[in-house]
C-alpha cells in the first residue's frame, strides 16, 4: 500500500529496553501523536476506514515490538529469501480510537493473500505463509501464537501496540522471481461474530467429514476406468456443493451465488492493505545445516508437564513430536536427563540402534549431529551390561555414524569429574576409536591447577583431556570481549587429528554480549551465530530449550527457573498454555536463532566464492558484527549484508 494512503504523523520514541534490549518499553503516549482523531461517539467499523481506527505499520524481525511501541509510517514490505529459507517480518497494530467494549479498544481481522509471481508461481497461505500473534512473556514480546487461517482475529487494547509475525517458508524447489501479496487488516464490530464465523466443534467435525469424504472419493484414481472417474468427480462435486451451501458459509451468499471474501467491496474499500514484496533468488540453503547446532530438550519436563510415563507409547510420541518440530529451525535436538554433579544422559533418539525408528531419526538430512547415550535411554530390568558396545557396533556400520557424538558431562569442575569423563570416554573408544566425545567446560579442574592463572588453565584443558575428548566446547562467557583469545584456544587443538572447537552460551555471557535471554535486543539474539562464524567455531551447543519450572498439567503457567536470567533454557512454550493446540509455540528468540543459522549459510556461500577473509570483511564493513560488544543495533545493516551476498553470488 502506498504510504500516502494511510499517512500517520508520528514521533518515533527513543530505543530503550530491558537489559539493553526491547524497544520503547516505558514510553509514554503523551505527546506522541500530532493532532486529534475527529471520530467521536459510537463508531461502526463497517462504515469507517480501518486506517482511521488503527495505526498499521511494519517492523523487521529483529525489533522487539512492545506494548508501548509508537507508530511509524506505513510502507510496503520488501523481503529477500533464498530457497529453503524462512524470512519473517512483523505487522504492528495500535488503536487510534475505541470502537469496542468490555475493556478492548476494538477487534480486527487479519488475513494474508497468497504470494504470487508474474509467471504464476505461488507461495500459499497456510503452507508457505503463516501468521502468528506476538504475545508478551513477563511484559516482553516473545511467544508466537498461531492465528486462525484464512482469517485470524485480534483484540486490540487501548493505548497498546500488538504485533503479527508473518513468516514465509520458501520451498527448495520454488521458482526464483518476484512475488507479491498483501496482509489485510480490517476493523470489525466486537458483537459482529455471526454463528457462521465461529463454528462449534460438532459443526467443524461435520465440515471436516464432508471434505475428507471428497478427498477419499477422488484420491485413489490410478488405473481406474474413465467411466468410474467421471462418477467419482460428480460425487465429489455434489459433496463440495453441499458444503458450500451449508449455513457455515451463508454470509458469502448473494443472488449470484457465493462471493469470494477477498473480492468484497467492503473489505477492499475499508481495510488497510500492507503490500508485501518478496524476492526469491536461486541460492538453495543446504538441507543439512553447515554448522551443527545441538540443543537440549529435557525429557523429565515433558514427562511431568504432559503426564506421560517414561518408556510408554505416549512418551515416545511426545518425544517424537518435539524432535520433528525442532528440526524446522535448523537445530539438531538431543534429549537430556540430569544426574548428580552435572553428569548428563543425552540421546537424540529414544529407540535402540536396532529399532527401525533409529535410522529414521539419524538419517534425516535436516539433522547435522546426534547424541548417542552412554547408557540406556529407556530404563528397565532388561538393561544389559553390554548395551553400549552393541549400540556402537550397530551405529558404526551406518553412513550417518559421522554425525554421532557422546555428551557425557556438563561443565566439569574438579579432578574427580574430569576423571569420570576420561573413564567413560576410554570405554567408548575401546569399542569405537573414531567416536567423538564432546565436553563442555569453562575452567580447568579447581583442585589440580593446570597453569598459574584461571584462563591459562582453561586453555590447557585439551592437553589434560586428550585423547578422551574430540569436541572441545567452551563457554563464550570465558572470552568476554577478548576475541584475540580465540587463537590461544584453537592453538591448543590438534585439528589435523579431527579435534573440533565448539562454543555455547547459557547464563552467560550477559548484556551487551550476544545471548538469548528475554529482553535482549533482537540483533543481540541473532548475533550469537554471527559471533560463532567470525570466531571460527565448527559447532554450537545450547543446554536446554524447554527447561521451565516443573508443572503437572500442559496448560500450566510458564515460570522460568529461579536463579537463571529470564528466558535462559526456554526457547519454546507448550501450545496448551495459549490454546487447545498441542503443537509447541515458538519464541521470537527461536525464530532469530533460525535467522542467525541462515545467515551462516549466506556467509559460507560468500566465503566459498571470495574467501573467508572477504567474508569477515563483509561482516564488518556492513556494520553487522565487529565483536561481542560491537554489532548492529538496527536491522538495516543485516539487509545490506544479505543484499550484497545476493548481488554478488546470484547466477
Amino acid at each position: 500500500m502506498d504510504s500516502t494512503e494511510n499517512s500517520q504523523d508520528v514521533v518515533v520514541p527513543p530505543v530503550e529496553g530491558v537489559a539493553g534490549g526491547g524497544t520503547a518499553y516505558g514510553w509514554s503516549d503523551d505527546g506522541g501523536l500530532h493532532g486529534s482523531n475527529p471520530l467521536k461517539g459510537s463508531i461502526d467499523p463497517t462504515e469507517v476506514q480501518t486506517a482511521d481506527l488503527v495505526h498499521v505499520w511494519f517492523m523487521p524481525s529483529t525489533m522487539n515490538v512492545g506494548p508501548q511501541e509508537m507508530p511509524r509510517h506505513l510502507e510496503p514490505i520488501n523481503l529477500l529469501a533464498a530457497r529453503n529459507e524462512r524470512e519473517s517480518v512483523q505487522v504492528a497494530l495500535r488503536p487510534k480510537v475505541s470502537w469496542g467494549g468490555s475493556g478492548v479498544a476494538g477487534v480486527v481481522q487479519v488475513q494474508c493473500s497468497d504470494l504470487c509471481s508474474t509467471s504464476g508461481d505461488r507461495l500459499v497461505v497456510g503452507q508457505s505463509v503463516r501468521l502468528r500473534h506476538v504475545v508478551p512473556i513477563l511484559g516482553v514480546p516473545d511467544a508466537l501464537v498461531p492465528l486462525d487461517l484464512p482469517v485470524g482475529q485480534l483484540n486490540l487494547l487501548p493505548g497498546e501496540t500488538t504485533a503479527v509475525w508473518v513468516s514465509i517458508d520458501v520451498p527448495s524447489m520454488q521458482a526464483p522471481g518476484q512475488y507479491e501479496g498483501e496482509v489485510i487488516i480490517t476493523a470489525v464490530k466486537t458483537d459482529a461474530e455471526s454463528p457462521s464465523q465461529y463454528m462449534g466443534k460438532a459443526e467443524k467435525h461435520q465440515l471436516y467429514s464432508e471434505l475428507r469424504s471428497c478427498l477419499d472419493i477422488v484420491e485413489p484414481i490410478d488405473g481406474k476406468p474413465l467411466e468410474e472417474l467421471v462418477e467419482r468427480v460428480k460425487s465429489a462435486s455434489t459433496s463440495l456443493r453441499r458444503v458450500l451451501l451449508s449455513p457455515s458459509f451463508s454470509e458469502f451468499f448473494s443472488d449470484n451465488g457465493p462471493v469470494d471474501i477477498m473480492d468484497e467491496d467492503a473489505i477492499s474499500n475499508l481495510s488497510v492493505r500492507v503490500k508485501l514484496h518478496l524476492t526469491v533468488w536461486d541460492f538453495i540453503l543446504p538441507v543439512t545445516p553447515s554448522l551443527p547446532a545441538v540443543f537440549g530438550i529435557s525429557d523429565t519436563v515433558i514427562e511431568d508437564r504432559f503426564g506421560v510415563e517414561h518408556g510408554t507409547q505416549e512418551w515416545y510420541e511426545a518425544l517424537d513430536q518435539h524432535f520433528k518440530w525442532l528440526l524446522q529451525f535448523r537445530i539438531s535436538p538431543y534429549f537430556c536427563r540430569w544426574g548428580d554433579s552435572m553428569r548428563v544422559l543425552t540421546y537424540t533418539c529414544p529407540y535402540p540402534a536396532d529399532h527401525p525408528k533409529s535410522d529414521e531419526y539419524f538419517s534425516d538430512p535436516r539433522l547435522a549431529a546426534y547424541a548417542v547415550p552412554y547408557s540406556k535411554a529407556v530404563f528397565g530390568s532388561d538393561a544389559v551390561k553390554d548395551y553400549l558396545q552393541k549400540e556402537i557396533e550397530i551405529l558404526r556400520t551406518k553412513n550417518h555414524w559421522k554425525k554421532a557424538y557422546f555428551y557425557l558431562w556438563d561443565e566439569p569442575l574438579n579432578l574427580e569429574q574430569y576423571d569420570s569423563i576420561r573413564k567413560m570416554a576410554s570405554e567408548i573408544h575401546a569399542y569405537a576409536p573414531d567416536a567423538r566425545v564432546l565436553t563442555t567446560y569453562y575452567c580447568g579442574p579447581s583442585d589440580a591447577p593446570l597453569a598459574p592463572t584461571a584462563f591459562e588453565a582453561f586453555v590447557k584443558v585439551p592437553n589434560f583431556l586428550r585423547p578422551h575428548t574430540q569436541i572441545y566446547c567452551t563457554s563464550e562467557w570465558v572470552l568476554g570481549n577478548r576475541e584475540d583469545l580465540v587463537k590461544d584456544i584453537i592453538g591448543e587443538l590438534q585439528t589435523e587429528s579431527g579435534e573440533e572447537w565448539w562454543t555455547y552460551v547459557c547464563m552467560g555471557p550477559s548484556d551487551p554480549h550476544p545471548n538469548w535471554h528475554l529482553g535482549m535486543r533482537g540483533t543481540q539474539h541473532r548475533a550469537v551465530f554471527w559471533r560463532v562464524w567470525k570466531e571460527g567455531g565448527t559447532g554450537f551447543l545450547y543446554w536446554g530449550a524447554n527447561c521451565y519450572e516443573k508443572a503437572s498439567v500442559p496448560s500450566a503457567e510458564i515460570r522460568f527457573r529461579r536463579g537463571l536470567p529470564p528466558g535462559d533454557g526456554v526457547l519454546f512454550y507448550p501450545g496448551e498454555v495459549f490454546s487447545p493446540s498441542h503443537e509447541p509455540v515458538a519464541s521470537v528468540r527461536l525464530e532469530r536463532i533460525l535467522s542467525g543459522l541462515q545467515d551462516i549459510e549466506y556467509l559460507k556461500l560468500y566465503a566459498s566464492r571470495y574467501g573467508r577473509d572477504e567474508g569477515l570483511a563483509l561482516l564488518e564493513k556492513t556494520g553487522v558484527y565487529l565483536g561481542p560488544e560491537r554489532y548492529t543495533l538496527e536491522h538495516m545493516p543485516v539487509d545490506v549484508m544479505r543484499g550484497e551476498i545476493f548481488n554478488t553470488c546470484r547466477s
